[in-house]
């Protein structure tokens, strides 16, 4: 019988980081993070995890343009190379 893989975890901080870590979450809208996952050899996980603010409307619309325009490049080179 194996645990649920879904259950609630541990976090391995103090209750003052764990406090101010929720209070920034849940009143500045900041979002918590996984950077890395860290496994040691007895089958713990490490994880680093930071808090981060999204993204603005406007540069969300300007990163989808950026992105269509490297594609447009990327279809460019790819159809030179053929001799299209």
């Amino acid at each position: 019988m194996n645990p649920n893989p879904l259950r609630a975890r541990k976090l391995l901080l103090h209750r003052k980081e764990i406090n101010r870590l929720l209070g920034q979450t849940q009143q500045k809208g900041l979002t918590l993070i996984p950077l890395r996952m860290y496994f040691s050899p007895k089958g713990h996980a490490k994880v680093e995890v930071a808090l981060a603010k999204g993204k603005k409307q406007y540069d969300r619309r300007e990163a989808i343009k950026e992105r269509e325009a490297g594609r447009e490049v990327e279809r460019a080179m790819k159809g030179a190379r053929r001799g299209d």
